[in-house]
């Protein structure tokens, strides 16, 4: 491909006798080009954009005539054709919750990139169709309904240009489109910054590429409402109220062990080890060491976070990962209490372990269910708690157990390297996270400085 600055430009001809009588006619070092127009007028508009292009000083391919950024955007990709072909870069290394979000945000992005055409379809059909067939590299090949069909096909029409997103009022409607909810309200500002973070991956990859210039997002600011990262106080529960909820659980479902009694064990995890859910999920017998007396240490080097069969190569509900923020097989050692030394030995003695020796399962050896553990949890608030604590946030999710370990080690002194070593965290996460958690060092700081200053 070639390229000049050398163009010239011809007055607007008028053929008589032609369905296009107009033409613009121009000349590329000795190259001659020309279009035709049905009026005058849209000749002359034609007209005005490439002599404009010519003054702005941009190049222009010799044998097509047409301007370099024309001419890129004419033999774009698509958005969608992009997203699709950036799906299939960031599938298979991607945890399935990744994978979903993934989707989700570009999802958004394309339901609102498109150009207009005649029978366009609702937005909630153009992400549907994206979510469940055109974007996950896995479902592209499925049947598709009728209904769905005439929706992908309308969207593979009116797709824009992948080269569109260097025009600074396209990438605003962009970011607008991702801090919107399908209802008109705004979107919380931490879906607003992960749909974001996704497009602005995948435009850095277009760059990557070089089918853009650069990233419009580095220069297009869009005012968002902050992000709130930090733990809420109020759902941190005291050590009393945890024991508390611990009992509680085993009074749920005594009918059914999988509901309460055999779940007790699992609770204890989150608390006493700090534990996210899905690590619980995914704690084996050979991962535990629990003595006869004194401290034991648990091994935590798998997660089974619940993410979709859609999203999952196994096909399963949940997925099989590592560590959060850490290698596949990183383990993270986890010292724990005697107290659940002595939960986790009578688990075992009672309900045994599966095959594959995890502590946790259904009856049909799969991984516990998000919404079975939640329903227990919820049924044990209320048992364990005051109708006013049930109704407040306290403990309000099994998560918030660990936000109660977390809080109760960094207000008990230790030190904060080893909490976050424990929780695994960074220390300046850990910090960040649990800074309105951390209480009554107050007065003895007040002390320290006091005395400083005599």
């Amino acid at each position: 491909m070639s390229t000049t600055f050398k163009v010239r430009f011809w007055e607007i001809k008028k053929r008589a006798g032609r369905k296009r009588p107009y033409g613009v006619r121009w000349v590329t070092e000795t190259k001659e080009h020309s279009e035709w127009y049905v009026t005058k007028a849209l000749a002359s508009s034609r007209l005005s954009e490439l002599s404009g292009a010519a003054r702005a000083g941009e190049p222009f391919d010799v044998d097509t005539g047409l301007p370099m950024s024309e001419l890129r955007r004419k033999n774009s990709f698509s958005f969608l054709e992009f997203s699709q072909s950036y799906m299939d870069m960031k599938w298979p290394d991607a945890a399935a919750k990744t994978r979903a979000s993934t989707v989700e945000a570009l999802a958004t992005a394309g339901a609102s990139f498109v150009k207009d055409g005649a029978g366009r379809p609702e937005v909630t059909e153009l992400r549907g169709v994206l979510i469940r067939n055109l974007l996950p590299p896995a479902t592209r090949e499925l049947e598709m309904g009728e209904e769905e069909k005439e929706v992908a096909a309308w969207l593979v029409r009116h797709s824009r240009p992948l080269y569109d997103v260097t025009d600074a009022s396209a990438v605003r409607g962009l970011l607008d489109a991702l801090a919107t909810k399908l209802d008109g309200k705004s979107a919380t500002a931490s879906v607003y910054q992960r749909k974001r973070a996704v497009l602005f991956n995948m435009l850095s990859y277009a760059v990557e590429k070089e089918l853009i210039p650069d990233n419009p997002l580095t220069r297009i600011k869009r005012k968002a409402a902050k992000v709130v990262e930090q733990v809420d106080p109020w759902v941190v529960a005291n050590p009393r109220q945890v024991e508390q909820l611990l009992t509680a659980v085993t009074y749920v479902g005594r009918r059914n062990a999988d509901r309460g009694a055999h779940l007790a064990a699992f609770f204890a995890v989150g608390y006493y080890a700090a534990a996210r859910p899905a690590e619980g999920l995914g704690l084996r017998e050979d991962d535990c060491t629990l003595p006869e007396q004194g401290w034991g240490v648990l091994m935590l080097g798998e997660s089974r976070p619940s993410a979709g069969k859609r999203w999952t190569d196994s096909g399963e509900v949940h997925d099989q990962r590592g560590l959060k923020h850490r290698g596949r097989k990183e383990v993270r050692p986890v010292p724990i209490p005697p107290v659940l030394v002595r939960i986790l030995k009578e688990h075992i003695e009672q309900f045994g372990v599966g095959q594959d020796g995890r502590l946790f399962r259904p009856p049909n050896g799969g991984v516990v269910s998000y919404s079975t553990y939640y329903r227990v949890w919820e049924e044990a608030r209320t048992y364990a708690l005051v109708p006013q604590l049930a109704a407040s946030p306290l403990a309000g999710r099994p998560y918030d157990l660990r936000h109660a370990a977390v809080s109760l080690w960094l207000n008990g002194g230790v030190p904060a390297p080893e909490v976050a070593e424990r929780a695994g965290h960074s220390v300046d996460v850990l910090l960040k996270v649990y800074a309105k958690c951390i209480d009554g060092q107050r007065e003895a700081v007040n002390g320290v400085i006091e005395r400083l200053l005599r």
